[in-house]
This record gives structure tokens, sequence and C-alpha cells, in this order.
């Protein structure tokens, strides 16, 4: 994905803002550690035409935001910025020519769209040459007000509370990608995930789950085996004491799992190689554990084993994934909601690998 595609910072056009109505946000200015988010106010949007503007309700927090928080993502990203690519709302205010979204009702913003229309329909969709996430590449949801077209916003019918929704859209959208698209994942397939405490780890646990998989998942603690076990996992194996390639190959009757989803990366994905059965698939999701990765490439050749990237979503995805929230399969994880001034708390917390599941920032608390 390139991003240069389209870059939107918060020097938004002057027709574009109510010159004397303003709204508070978490800004970065510069990379750094978590103190360098700050909580200001600055100019509240007005909707572009086919656009509207979204009370934000609550923001996910997910780890590409720490990583862009610290200039691991995009190093030429334009100051200020606001980061947060989860959020749900309600709407407030519609552009011209919006007819498909009324004002009153609440709304998840998609996790990524294009934001030209001619493009909507290529898929992978993050390959449109101006796909965006917010946050990343545009202003994001650490912020009180957003504005967003109307053809990406998703009605919220889960009935969770806001708080909970917002944990959702990425992290679930992009685990449906990884595991259900990517990782081929089906009914009777023994699947490992990887750090199944994590945000991402807990939801790729019970979208396998319910695709009707066996799944083993990797902590570094027994609590957070424990929490591990709730969101559906069969095996759990604490990395601090065992060894995951050989507990797995015996959960598995020696020859090894149909699918790793590997969201760490580094010194681990040539050990999830190993842990795999000759003919599966490992399903590189991310790189908590570092971005060099070294592995005897035999290991693919011989066994014919396959390595696969998972990046970003499709909106079937999200639409596929909400409907197992409706029915109850997949739940949100919410370890805790903090206010959105105290963002920078936020950021700690899962920098330090202090959070079970998720984090949801809050706009209006105080």
């Amino acid at each position: 994905m390139s991003t240069a595609t389209v870059t939107q910072s918060l020097a938004t056009p002057p027709d574009r803002i109510r010159s004397t109505q303003t709204m508070k946000a978490a800004v970065l200015r510069q990379f750094g550690d978590p103190n360098v988010l700050h909580y200001e106010e600055i100019a509240r949007p007005i909707p572009k035409p086919g656009h509207v503007v979204i009370k934000v309700l609550a923001a996910g927090v997910n780890r590409l935001d720490h990583y862009i928080r610290q200039g691991a993502v995009v190093p030429a990203l334009p100051f200020p910025h606001i980061l947060g690519a989860d959020a749900v709302g309600e709407v407030i205010e519609l552009g011209d020519g919006v007819s498909s979204v009324e004002v009153g009702e609440r709304v998840f913003v998609a996790p990524g769209y294009s934001m030209k229309e001619i493009e909507d329909s290529i898929r992978p969709l993050v390959t449109a040459p101006s796909f965006v996430l917010p946050g990343l590449h545009i202003s994001g949801t650490y912020t009180q007000f957003m504005d967003v077209p109307a053809r990406w916003v998703v009605k919220d019918e889960t009935g969770l509370p806001s708080a909970e929704a917002a944990t959702l859209p990425v992290v679930l959208a992009t685990s449906v990608r990884a595991v259900k698209e990517v990782g081929n994942v089906k009914t009777g397939d023994s699947v490992l995930v990887h750090a199944g405490a994590s945000g991402s780890g807990s939801m790729h646990i019970q979208v396998a789950k319910t695709l009707g998989a066996r799944v083993a998942t990797t902590v570094r603690d027994n609590a957070k085996g424990r929490f591990a076990e709730t969101v559906g996992a069969d095996l759990v194996i604490n990395t601090q004491t065992e060894n995951f390639v050989e507990r797995v190959k015996a959960w598995s009757g020696g020859a090894g799992v149909d699918v790793v989803i590997d969201n760490l990366g580094g010194d681990v994905l040539a050990q999830s190689l190993d842990a795999l059965r000759p003919l599966g698939t490992v399903v590189a999701y991310g790189f908590a554990a570092g971005t060099d990765v070294s592995f005897d490439i035999t290991k693919l050749f011989f066994s014919q084993k396959q390595l696969r990237g998972s990046m970003a979503s499709d909106p079937e995805n999200f639409v596929w994934g909400l409907e197992q929230v409706r029915a109850g399969r997949i739940k949100p994880i919410l370890d805790r909601a903090l206010p959105l001034h105290q963002a920078a708390e936020a950021h700690r917390l899962l920098a330090n690998n202090q959070v079970t599941g998720n984090i949801a920032l809050l706009p209006w608390a105080d």
C-alpha cells in the first residue's frame, strides 16, 4: 500500500472549516513516546458534498496507532495529525447530495475505504490507489467530530454500548480477512493464533472458532492464558515456560497445524513455519516481535508450505463479521474505556502490553 496515495492532515482548507466552532482532539505534532499526544482544541469540520459529519461517541485504540506514533509506519507523516482508525458515532450533519443516511443514525466508520467512488469495487480494496485508513493517511478518530464519505459509514445495529462497539471495526474486519479469506480456515481445521490475549489475537480466535476450527494460542503468562480460554481457545501455550512448536505438533497429531495466524513476525515467524503441517499456510499479519525475519527457505518448498501476507480488509469482511456479532458468535473484548484526554495513557498501556483485548477512548467523557 502506498502511504502517499492520499494525505490529509489537520490543515483542512479554510472553506471546509466552521470558523466559529471548535472541538477537542488528541493531536500528534511529532513522533515519539505516548507523551507526544496532546489534548487540544481545534477547528471542527463541516461535511463536504457527499460526506457526513459524525459525532464520535467512542474511538478504538489499535496497536497500529502505537506504531504510527513512533514513526515506524509513515516516516514522512504530515503534522499536525490525528490518530485512530476505529469509531462509532452519531450522524449530526449531512453534506450536499447525501440521502443514504439520516441525521441521528448511529454508525461505524468503515475500517479503510477508497476516496474515489470509481475505485470502490477494486479487490482487495487496499490496492485501490485512493485507499485510505483514518488515522494513517487522513485525520483519524481521536476527536469529537469527523467528516466521512457517506458511502463509507455502516449502520450500527449491534445494540452494543458505544465503547464496546468502537473496538470492532479494524480488528474484526482485518481478522475476518486474515483468517477466513487469506488463511481459508474452515470447519475441522487446526489453527495456531499467536498472542491470544491481544486485541487482534482474541479476535482471531473467535473468528476461527466461528468458522468451525480447533484453535491453539500462545500467551506470555497464565492470567492471559485464562482469558484466551474464555474467548474459545482449545489449547493455551505459555511461551515463557513451553515450546509452542512442540506443544502444537503434539496437539495436532504430530504433523502440525493447518494454519498459523502470525501477528508477531520477527524470530517467531520461522518457528511458525515449523509448527505448520505440509501444504499448510502461515498468514503474516503483524510485526510486534520485529520486522526482520530469517528462515530456511527449504522449509517452504520441501513441504510446499505457504507464507501469505494479510493487510486491511474489504467491506464484505466487515459485513460478515458484524453478522456474527449480531448472532452472538463474536463479541468485542473491551479491557477499559478512558476519556479522550487520556489518549497518552491508553498508548502507554498498549505499549507495555498491559491490555487484555482492546481499549476505547471516550471523546465526551470528563
